[in-house]
């Protein structure tokens, strides 16, 4: 009976390791692609990890590390927005830029990029008929769609950094 804990346990630790890279790995990918949420889940893959038997991972680096991860989330929503504000996007750009990004959803990978494009030119031509002020509009939130972007894979990347830093402290106490 007791060799089966010690087997259930060191089996369901090797789950929870792989489990925690491959999120940690689709964290990476979601940086890229919009509709993964790219630092919440490589924060998800850290704290799988804190949780195998035997790592010792301090509280203080998930907590700070959900902080910057929600941060970006929020920033994420925020960057395209504001970018598009200051290249003269109108109430209608942005709101079209929106539904563009909704709809861009069901048409992966490239869709929430193009949805969001079409979608501001669409709003700012149905407020003033400017083809060229529309353009720009759009160019405001293919920049924040960029940034946010660069953002969320650098953050991800510094998780991945974190936790392959975590794994070889824990080495011995894995394996």
């Amino acid at each position: 009976m007791i060799l089966f804990k010690i087997l259930s346990n060191i089996y369901m630790d090797i789950f929870l390791l792989v489990v925690s890279f491959l999120i940690m790995i689709v964290g990476i990918i979601g940086s890229v692609i919009p509709v993964l949420p790219g630092p919440l889940s490589s924060w998800l893959g850290l704290f799988i990890f804190s949780n195998i038997s035997d790592v010792e991972v301090q509280s203080k680096t998930l907590i700070f590390c959900l902080i910057v991860a929600l941060i970006i989330f929020v920033f994420d929503y925020i960057i395209p927005i504001y970018t598009s504000k200051k290249f003269g996007a109108s109430k209608y750009g942005i709101i079209g830029a929106s539904i563009g990004t909704l709809i861009g959803l069901f048409l992966p990978p490239f869709g929430i990029i193009l949805g969001a494009l079409l979608g501001a030119i669409s709003g700012e031509l149905l407020l003033n008929k400017n083809f060229e002020k529309s353009i720009k509009a759009a160019t405001g939130v293919f920049i924040g769609l960029i940034i946010s972007g660069f953002t969320k894979a650098l953050i991800s990347i510094v998780f991945l950094v974190i936790y392959i830093n975590l794994f070889l402290n824990n080495l011995s106490n894995l394996f």
